[in-house]
């Protein structure tokens, strides 16, 4: 029997019982588009999270202060400065790879402009942080290395923070006050949206960080230092190079612990991405249960169809077919539908996804390896719960399934 005959016959057998033949697709169509719509949910949340890292900063090495033992009491990262600005210049003029540091002080402030009025982050930064954080001004101007060394009233405005302040006019040359000290405003960046912590990025504003510690955080020491690679390549390096500084202008012997803490971008990222595999696989894996579980019906239909037509294939031996021509028919059927449910499915799942992101706002991306991969496993499916009810029929005696009623 030619292939394209047998091919012809399962066809016919799959449409005259299409109820049949559609319900027990329907077990393939669900999971396959959930396969899809899970991991383009799964997928999109990646992406989201990598977007938010990138927003960072290229090659960006963060700093930490802290982590001390004095009298007994141990304090966390971050919970005492043992970072200078002399550490934070130290690294720029001394560790090779470094192209740009930003001392960073950190606070919090109600801002005043005219009648309106504002609680927001104050930053202390260094000339370099825009170029570091790879943020651009919407409007206005830098300040200068001169308004650092002076401690100058100056100030650059987070998108937010000027839309709440200057609702109605341009802020660049106006004068805020923060804690009742006037600042200038010199630009306005542009907005860069929710940070990877969901922290709107955009509700901040950044002054000298000279111009933080004196008139706003009352501190002398540094709580953390950004500071960038001149590659990728050479993060690492930089890393231990920082270290290896650190280490030696803070009298840190061999053997004792570091009092600060230094994290990568890269140690970043991989942390989140990591996270985010897991979340994917998960999702993955139960839409992948509701796929054994239409791959089963199939089996469960193939075997009640075997058990139908057992007189037919009795018939069909008679006149000559073999049993590889029995096993090919069946076989084929149990494809036919897998692969028909799987096309259907990624329909559904795209379309799935969509949805969920039009009414959720939930970030999807389906990519185009996730559709192949569902579609072949769909496939499979068909092929492992078809045979053994294909395997069934062609083993058939063809004596026996003639009697069969």
């Amino acid at each position: 029997m030619r292939y394209f005959v047998i091919i012809k016959v399962a066809f016919r057998a799959l449409r005259r019982n299409k109820m049949r033949t559609i319900l027990t697709m329907l077990g393939i169509i669900i999971g396959v588009g959930a396969v899809i719509a899970m991991v383009g949910i799964g997928n999109g949340a990646k992406a989201q999270v990598q977007a938010r890292i990138a927003a960072l900063g290229q090659n960006v090495i963060q700093v930490f202060a802290g982590n001390i033992n004095r009298g007994g009491v141990r304090s966390g990262y971050g919970g005492a400065g043992t970072l200078t600005i002399e550490d934070a210049l130290a690294m720029e003029r001394e560790v090779p790879g470094v192209s740009a540091v930003s001392p960073e002080v950190r606070s919090g402030a109600q801002v005043m402009a005219g009648n309106n009025n504002w609680s927001t982050s104050v930053m202390g930064e260094s000339v370099d942080y825009l170029t570091i954080r790879q943020w651009d001004l919407d409007d206005g101007v830098m300040f200068s290395d001169t308004d650092v060394r002076a401690a100058a009233k100056v100030c650059i405005l987070g998108k937010t923070v000027a839309d709440n302040l200057f609702p109605d006019e341009d802020p660049i040359g106006k004068v805020i006050r923060i804690r009742n000290v006037p600042m200038k405003v010199l630009g306005v960046l542009k907005p860069k949206g929710a940070s990877m912590y969901g922290s709107d990025q955009d509700d901040v504003i950044i002054v000298p960080y000279t111009t933080c510690m004196k008139r706003f955080a009352g501190v002398t020491m540094l709580r953390s230092i950004l500071a960038q690679a001149g590659s990728a390549d050479q993060i690492n390096d930089v890393q231990d190079g920082i270290t290896n500084l650190l280490r030696q202008r803070h009298r840190i012997q061999a053997g004792h612990d570091d009092d600060f803490m230094i994290r990568n971008q890269q140690e970043i990222a991989e942390t989140q991405t990591a996270a985010m595999d897991t979340m994917t696989a998960l999702l993955a894996g139960v839409a992948i249960i509701s796929l054994i579980v239409g791959g089963i019906g199939i089996m469960n239909i193939m075997l009640v169809s075997v058990t139908e037509r057992t007189r037919e294939i009795g018939i069909r031996m008679a006149v000559g077919a073999r049993g590889r021509d029995i096993l090919l028919q069946f076989l084929i059927e149990a494809v036919a539908l897998s692969s028909t449910g799987g096309a259907l499915g990624i329909m559904s799942g795209i379309i799935g996804a969509q949805l969920i992101t039009f009414f959720q706002h939930w970030p999807t991306l389906i990519s185009p390896d996730s559709i192949v991969l569902a579609f072949a496993f769909s496939a499979a499916v068909g092929i492992f719960f078809g045979f053994y009810p294909a395997r069934k029929a062609s083993q058939l005696d063809p004596i026996d399934a003639l009697r069969y009623e």
